[in-house]
């Protein structure tokens, strides 16, 4: 079972915020926790086939790669986030279908610890490289309060379609 607390070790900024994003984290990962891969598939709710477990992992996995890699260290966009486009915004959550839970849920976890690193080695008031839609450069700080939101809200999700899949509710 994922232990989770959102009891920073010291009450810094830092210590802090990355305490809250790493149990948003371990959350997600809890939320998963003994699916069937068949129920890790379902898309319990109707008009959102996209919404499955595996489908709410990979966009997590792939926000943080986008907001870490892309936006704060200014590299080239790959992977199925390039594919995106207005008739298929979300090719990561489409393609995760053919990817088992196990696999998505390892890429997530080495992907957080990676991220982990780079925080830890970087200022809070580090800039962007590359501008948000309004043209301002946001700093790591606004990146990992924004990954605390996304990650907190499909939280939320994941809830719901774990417990529309198997009744499992909690974690």
């Amino acid at each position: 079972m994922t232990q989770r607390t959102d009891t920073p070790p010291t009450w810094d900024e830092r210590a802090q915020l990355t305490t809250f994003l790493d149990y948003a984290r371990d959350t997600a990962r809890a939320k998963c926790e003994g699916v069937s891969e068949e129920g890790a598939r379902m898309a319990p709710l109707p008009g959102s086939p996209l919404m499955t477990l595996c489908g709410l992992i990979s966009h997590l996995r792939w926000v943080e790669y986008y907001w870490f890699q892309v936006m704060f260290l200014g590299e080239e966009l790959e992977g199925p986030l390039a594919g995106a486009t207005e008739d298929d915004p979300d090719p990561e959550m489409r393609t995760a279908v053919d990817i088992p839970l196990a696999r998505l849920l390892a890429e997530y976890e080495e992907q957080s610890a990676r991220y982990r690193r780079l925080v830890a080695e970087r200022e809070l008031d580090a800039k962007a490289k590359r501008p948000i839609g309004d043209g301002r450069y946001v700093d790591l700080r606004w990146v990992i309060l924004h990954l605390i939101e996304e990650t907190s809200r499909h939280n939320g999700h994941l809830d719901v379609v774990r417990e529309l899949v198997d009744g499992r509710t909690g974690a």
